[in-house]
């Protein structure tokens, strides 16, 4: 927002509309006043700098005994004016030849004085050296600026001005009122609307709304006033043309902030030509981006690849790209910084691409760019550093859908798209996104029909995914075109993946004889052209069909290769499969002991994996495990887990078929054991989510299932419902949830005051790395991608009395 310039030493604005929410920011602002005699607020445009500082002023002026002066300098176009302007605003009278900078320093010189310079950003030259001069000859002078980017001079303190807290999602029932921007954006459509209220029928479409606008005060107030005409459902479904929509401010405001697009225009105004050209071009990554990526798609023509970091740092400076933090357990738990645009400006970029006719290049360029990484990943994944490959695909994972749109829906593009969906495959079933990857295969499948090795290796993915979701019939179709395709091609490596996922087939269709052959075969293939990751899928599933043929020791020895081949690389994927297949032929066995350390140690892997299949089946077989050994109430508890695991991934026990037997065996037992009142009782609690459910199988199972295995109840952070903090009965939540252990939650505090990896360490006496690893499993439970989202959620209203809130440094780095 603007205010009117001001002329004169104290001013006490009275707005025509309340200040909403910010206590946390004011907090901070007001703390890094005391620390420093220049602050600078920065923020993208119409995030609030200006009524921030005016607040901020209103709040300490009392505390300086010569007034505040408050200068506007928006309209100021010629640097050299800057300090007539401030003269002006001074009241100094202009009776002598001295300079303009001469007669505002003697007039400070001795004064407790705070003076306020408003929208410096494109006066920054003048600004800055007028600035450090005067601070330099007062001593009692304090300055509070406003600005799109800091100043420069040294000691300035940089306050960065964050959107609005915003609902990350919002369901049906959940309250939204306590986020700043739904309340701003009520209070400001009450204005033209006394009766607009949020009710059950327009709560998702509020909270949609604050989101898409990205808790932008302006663009939240520009969309309210179009709220006397339409409504918010209306608004949010002519969002994709917001910068012809969100027009219409206050007549009283500067030009620049009476529309959306006027606003951006400024920024875009204010930057160089490789800055603008950099911004288009960055518009291709919608779910943010680290240097490599913008190096590698952006980087060509008028940009040099070297080029790229320099103007990224240029655009964060500008405040048109927000620098966030993002940690991985690989180099115990150190930062990497990664990049984002707010949707708004990203949208402004992506008009400028269209506009300048690189939209069909860039698109292809960032599709070919996570098409290499992809390759690297599927080239690669028999190694030590697969949860962080995961961990990257997830955070990239609106990236790939947009690549994969655009090779869908572009002419000539989709073989490449389909290959990328094939190349996807450890995403889509490691990471847990089976019904992503299902859609957009079934989809590329059906525009590119051409037979080509990039079609067969979709088709024997596509099967991989079915068979896990159960449509055997649909698999067995994409196996026998894949074998067609190989067999055209003489491709006796895509033959090898028609064996290996047929053999499955055969599996779950009791014919075990011939799978145990088809395994074998492929087995032998992968080996020969080096693909051991799928040797080790293709030799844990050879155990499993093994021990059901009833060869336990062929079965056992086969799963101890795994292991073996395992260790050797540094894999932890395959090894978490083999831990649970021996952990079941043991149980076969009668060796209940053997079977849950092996049943632990496959479940502690997959902490660091979002593997639904193997955590089902793994929790499965330890609620076996726990009724053989007379442990009903914990074989019960565990039977309710593996069921809301199975239920999350969208699939049953009963697509895996010779396990349906034992399955149907053992619960049939728990409940004529227990009868059918108690089994109902402990069945009957609250579905823990995956993360809770692994929580709850290792407790009961480190105490040899003599508990029921219910850990202590974690404190609950929803990443949909992330405003309500309210306990479940049982120690977890509502389907859907997803808990922060109580250190978890500690740690998130921690991390919201802005301490570093090395200070939350030494606070909790443990090493940076262990801290680094919570922070992974933080980010991952609540579906975030980087450190100031964990920030933002524990400031407002669903950290609030999470963890005791200890003072820390609110501009410490990582």
């Amino acid at each position: 927002m603007s205010t009117d310039a001001v002329v004169g030493r104290s001013h006490e604005g009275h707005h025509l509309t309340s200040f909403i929410g910010r206590r946390r920011e004011l907090t901070e602002a007001r703390e890094l006043m005391s620390r420093s005699r220049l602050l600078t607020l920065v923020g993208p445009g119409g995030v609030g700098k200006t009524r921030l500082a005016l607040e901020l002023v209103s709040r300490v002026r009392k505390t300086f005994s010569d007034g505040v002066c408050i200068v506007e300098l928006a309209e100021v176009e010629d640097g050299a004016m800057v300090g007539s302007h401030i003269a002006a605003a001074l009241r100094l009278p202009d009776q002598s030849n001295r300079s303009s900078l001469q007669r505002i320093a003697d007039y400070v010189q001795d004064r407790h004085l705070l003076l306020v310079l408003d929208n410096c950003e494109h006066l920054l030259d003048a600004v800055s050296v007028l600035a450090a001069r005067l601070l330099d000859r007062a001593a009692r002078l304090r300055i509070v600026a406003t600005s799109r980017e800091p100043l420069g001079i040294f000691g300035e303190q940089v306050y960065n001005v964050p959107p609005l807290a915003a609902p990350v999602q919002a369901s049906e029932g959940v309250t939204i009122e306590s986020f700043d921007s739904v309340r701003l954006l009520i209070d400001r459509a009450r204005s033209v609307d006394p009766t607009f209220e949020v009710t059950e029928a327009n709560r998702l479409a509020v909270a949609q709304l604050c989101q898409r606008l990205d808790g932008i005060p302006l663009a939240i107030e520009l969309a309210a006033s179009r709220l006397r005409s339409v409504s918010v459902v209306q608004l949010i479904e002519r969002l994709d043309k917001r910068f012809d929509i969100l027009t219409g401010g206050s007549r009283a405001a500067l030009p620049r902030q009476q529309t959306l697009r006027a606003l951006i225009d400024w920024s875009h105004e204010l930057c160089s030509s490789d800055e603008r050209l950099l911004w288009a071009r960055l518009s291709v990554f919608p779910g943010g981006f680290e240097v490599e990526a913008a190096e590698e798609v952006c980087g060509f023509g008028q940009l040099t690849r070297d080029s790229v970091l320099d103007l990224i740092d240029h655009l964060v400076a500008k405040s048109l790209v927000v620098a966030e933090n993002v940690y991985g357990t690989q180099t115990g738990g150190s930062v990497r910084v990664r990049y984002r645009q707010l949707m708004t400006f990203r949208e402004y970029g992506a008009e400028l691409l269209e506009s300048i006719g690189e939209t069909t290049e860039m698109r292809r360029r960032q599709r070919d760019h996570y098409l290499t990484r992809a390759a690297d990943t599927v080239k690669n994944w028999c190694g030590p550093h697969q949860a962080e490959r995961l961990m990257a695909a997830r955070r990239d994972h609106p990236n790939l859908l947009s690549a994969l749109e655009w090779s869908a829906s572009t002419q000539g593009e989709e073989r490449a798209g389909l290959h990328l969906a094939a190349l996807l495959r450890y995403h889509w079933t490691a990471g847990g996104n089976l019904a992503e990857g299902r859609r957009w295969l079934d989809r590329l499948l059906k525009l590119a029909t051409e037979p080509s090795p990039e079609r067969g290796g979709a088709l024997w993915v596509g099967a991989w995914i079915c068979l896990v979701q159960g449509d055997r019939e649909q698999a067995r179709e994409h196996v026998a075109e894949c074998r067609l395709i190989a067999e055209s091609l003489n491709d006796r490596a895509l033959a090898a993946h028609a064996d290996h996922w047929e053999a499955l087939c055969e599996v779950f269709d009791d014919h075990l004889e011939r799978a145990m052959g088809l395994f074998g075969a492929a087995v032998a293939v992968h080996r020969q052209v080096g693909d051991t990751a799928s040797a080790l899928y293709a030799l844990f599933l050879l155990a499993w069909t093994q021990m059901y043929a009833g060869r336990t020791g062929e079965a056992l020895a086969t799963c101890r290769e795994v292991l073996k081949v395992s260790d050797s690389y540094g894999e932890r994927w395959a090894r978490a499969y083999a831990d649970a297949v021996m952990g079941l032929c043991q149980w076969h066995l009668g060796e209940l002991d053997a079977a849950r350390q092996s049943q632990i140690a496959a479940l502690e892997i997959q902490r660091d994996f979002p593997d639904g299949l193997c955590i089902a089946l793994t929790i499965e077989q330890m609620s076996w495990t726990a009724a053989s050994g007379g442990h009903y109430e914990s074989a019960a508890v565990l039977y309710h887990a593996a069921r809301a695991v199975w239920s999350g991934i969208g699939t049953t026990i009963s697509a895996f078929g010779p396990l349906e037997k034992d399955f149907e065996q053992m619960a049939t037992r728990v409940r004529r054991e227990l009868g059918e009142t108690e089994f109902k009782v402990l069945t009957a609690r609250p579905e823990p989510s995956q993360e809770q459910a692994i929580e709850l199988a290792l407790g009961a199972a480190r105490t040899g299932y003599t508990s029921a295995g219910t850990p202590q109840p974690p404190t609950k952070v929803s990443a949909r419902r992330s405003n309500r903090t309210a306990e479940t009965p049982g120690g977890y939540g509502k389907p859907g949830d997803s808990a922060l252990t109580q250190r978890e939650a500690q740690i998130a505090g921690l991390v919201s005051q802005g301490l570093s990896n090395k200070e939350i360490a030494a606070q909790l006496v443990v090493s940076p790395r262990t801290v680094g690893g919570h922070i992974e499993r933080i980010l991952a439970k609540l579906g975030f991608n980087s450190r100031t989202q964990i920030a933002s959620l524990m400031s407002g209203p669903a950290g609030a009395g999470l963890t005791p809130r200890k003072n820390g440094s609110s501009n410490s780095q990582n």
